[in-house]
Parts: structure tokens; sequence; C-alpha cells
């Protein structure tokens, strides 16, 4: 190579990291996945080889490639590192037909190592920048909560000694009429004090004001009774339901509020599904923690709905059909239980709620 192409070279060099870092900066509010895919385009660009090379970066949430790579091939790559630990991986692919590794540039090699550092302080940032937001809103929602917790506690009290009163008399009324107008009456009363009755009830789980008994049991039984309790709500909804637990799964819990999680969840979960359409409950387990998944195909969640959907009286139900507390009591259940509760998209549509709950109570 004269000393023309040479300088040619190191100016095309130059230019990429100068458009990468460009990139980092002018594009941060794009999808990393998307900075990622030019980054790559930029990078194959200044290589001396362009038309035939492939550029691929992966890393451990995402896989970018300029085209298809060659089945036979020789490859010159870098380490991706994040936090000190290798954790990714950027290629640059020639086909084997018409290359050798002898054709790779030492200041190639050398730009492929400054772009992959590039790529893993832009990963490290964005990382550090969706843990402290995620910090910031958990404190957040952890102070509402807790302001919460003592108003609903309070109201919850207030409310059950009235609600018990207007049932007792609703339903002695309907049983001393004759009255056919009286008794339709009646019975409308005792309906609505019975749906109040339930509020307040979630309204104190809410607010943890039901005692916990927590014993060492086997889960599979708890999620099989759980199901099988449903069984007319499935039919109803024309919804099948499959449980996959290929083995027995203990923990220290109590089942009775794990029986309100599941109910809560599948409840949901058949509220959103198509007839048809199957609910899958997973039941798994490492070493410390046990995991219930349950999985619909319905529509999903929307995306500005996702952030709000374990916050107490949220719904999207139409009024009536709702009071906005089942996911915040399961939320506060799990998080009794030392656990925690998350949710993602079911592929191709529909939700995944994703239950970790540790073995022993400490």
């Amino acid at each position: 190579m004269d000393t023309n192409q040479n300088l040619a070279e190191r100016v095309k060099e130059l230019t990429c990291l100068y458009e990468v870092s460009s990139i980092f900066q002018e594009h941060d509010q794009q999808d990393t996945k998307s900075i990622l895919d030019k980054v790559a385009q930029v990078l194959k660009k200044a290589l001396r080889n362009s038309d035939e090379a492939c550029v691929e970066i992966k890393t451990p949430k995402h896989h970018v490639k300029t085209e298809e790579i060659p089945s036979d091939k020789v490859s010159q790559s870098s380490t991706i590192f994040l936090f000190k630990k290798p954790s990714g991986t950027i290629h640059i692919h020639y086909p084997a037909s018409h290359f050798q590794e002898v054709d790779f540039l030492e200041e190639e090699q050398k730009l492929l190592n400054k772009v992959a550092y590039e790529i893993s302080i832009f990963i490290e940032k964005r990382e550090l920048q969706e843990k402290e937001e995620w910090l910031q809103r958990s404190a957040q929602r952890n102070d509402r909560l807790a302001i919460l917790g003592e108003i609903t506690a309070g109201i919850a009290h207030e409310l059950n000694t009235p609600l018990g009163n207007m049932l007792g008399f609703a339903e002695f009324i309907e049983e001393q009429t004759t009255d056919a107008s009286i008794r339709r009456d009646s019975k409308k009363i005792i309906e609505a004090a019975i749906f109040s009755r339930e509020v307040v009830k979630k309204l104190m789980f809410f607010a943890c004001e039901m005692p916990q008994n927590r014993e060492h049991i086997n889960i599979k039984p708890v999620v099989e009774q759980a199901l099988s309790l449903l069984s007319q709500s499935f039919k109803k909804g024309e919804v099948n339901v499959k449980l996959v637990a290929k083995e027995d799964v203990e923990s220290q819990i109590d089942s009775i509020q794990l029986t309100q999680v599941l109910f809560n969840l599948l409840i949901n979960a058949i509220y959103a599904s198509p007839p048809n359409s199957t609910i899958t409950c997973s039941l798994t387990q490492d070493e410390d923690h046990i995991y219930i998944d349950i999985a619909d195909q319905g529509k999903g969640i929307p995306d500005q709905y996702a952030k709000k959907i374990f916050d107490p009286f949220f719904t999207t139900k139409p009024v009536g059909e709702g009071s906005g507390l089942g996911l915040s009591v399961v939320h506060g259940i799990i998080k009794s239980h030392k656990g925690t509760i998350s949710h993602s998209h079911n592929k191709p549509k529909g939700t995944i709620f994703e239950i970790s709950i540790p073995k022993q109570y400490n």
C-alpha cells in the first residue's frame, strides 16, 4: 500500500471514530439496538475491503449485523467489556474464499478495539442511567405506598362495620318480606355490599393488615387447586389452561395469600384472553428461589400503562368491573414474602407475569 493509500485509510478510520462518537452523543434517546446498527454500518464503511465485509456486534441483550454472515469465513474480533467483565464481541467477517487472516490490518484491529471500547462505555452509561431511574421510581413508589397504606388501612377499618350492618339488615329484610320488588331491591343491596366488602378486603391486603401464616409447603398442589377452582371461569371465557411443572417445588409461604395472588393474575389473564387461546402457568425453581410464570395470549399491556399497573386504584377495566387494587394486592403480598413480580411481552402476543419468591424466609 503506497503512502497516499495509507493516508486515505487512516482518514477513513479517524472519520469512523468521529462518527461513532457522534452517534453515541446525538442519538442517546434512541433504543440501543438502533444505535448499534448505526455503529456497525459506520465501521463497515471504514474498512479497506468494505464491500465484502460483514460487521457483527453481540451484547447480552442485542445482536446486530450489517448483512448475512458467510458460512465459510475468516474473522477479526474484539471483546466488549461491561463493568470489567467480557460481555460481548464485535466481529468483522470476510468470505474465506477471498481472504485469509494475513489480510487483516493491524490498524483495523486497533480501530476495532477502539470501537469495542466506545460501545462498552455507552452501554455501561445507559445501564447505570436505567438503574438510577429504576431506583428513583422504586423509592417514589415506596413512599407513595407507605402513605396510601396508612390511609387505606384507616378506610378499611372504618368501612367494615357499616358494611357488615348493611349486609345483615339487607339479608334480614330479604328473608322477612314477601314483596317481590322489595326482595329484588334487597338482593341488589346485598350484592353491592358483598362487592364493597371484597374491596375492603383488598384494601386490607394492600395495607398489609392481613396476618400471614408462612409454612414450608409444596407449591404445585396450591397452583393446581387454584386452577381447579377457576375451571368454570376458564370454561365461561372459552380459554384453555396449561400447567407446566416438571417437579415438586417447595417454599416457605402463606398458601392462602399465594392463592389470592394466583386468583388475581389468572382472572386478569382470562379477562384479557381471546376465545380458544391458552393461558400457561409455569412452575420452576433453582437453588434459592421458586418461579411462577403466568402467560396469556391477549393484546398485551400497552407501553403507556406498563409502569402503572401495580399502582393502587389504576385500572383499564370499565367502571364497576374492577377496583384497581388487584395487582397492588398481588405486589404487596409478593413483596411481603421478600419476592419480586414483573411483567414482559409474551411472543407472538400477550403478557407474562413473572413471580420470584425465596425458598426460605429469613
